[in-house]
């Protein structure tokens, strides 16, 4: 089961934030199509938020098509993200780790490290859309 956390330093909105994080546990395998993602008592107990906030996110995704509440029983995903490239997440993310690390002992702090990763996967991005 997915477990939920909130930045409230990176401005985005906290049921986008649950919204996200259900998207992605869903890109990465981490959630199949069956599994039950927690209730809003659960999320609400655990961060400490509105129940509406919840909500909000879970219809989203039900919107989207990859979930599907059942009263009385709770939400469960319907869909998966997941495509044929989930087998080479591994290797790449054992790559980003060893370059965390390496970000770590240069004396970078987690917000030296987003700024620089997201400043080059703009860049990246960008230089794609050109060629």
């Amino acid at each position: 089961m997915i477990e939920f956390h909130l930045d409230g330093r990176s401005g985005v909105s906290p049921y986008l934030q649950l919204v996200r994080q259900v998207r992605q546990a869903l890109r990465l395998g981490l959630l199949r199509e069956g599994d039950q993602l927690p209730t809003v008592k659960e999320v609400v107990a655990g961060l400490a938020i509105n129940p509406n906030t919840v909500l909000k996110a879970y219809r989203e995704l039900e919107r989207d098509g990859l979930v599907a509440a059942r009263p009385g029983v709770g939400t469960f995903v319907t869909a998966t993200l997941a495509d044929a490239s989930l087998a080479a997440h591994e290797p790449l993310r054992q790559e980003l780790r060893r370059w965390l690390a390496k970000a770590r002992r240069a004396g970078l702090d987690d917000e030296s490290i987003e700024a620089v990763f997201m400043t080059t996967f703009r860049e990246a991005a960008e230089e794609e859309d050109i060629a």
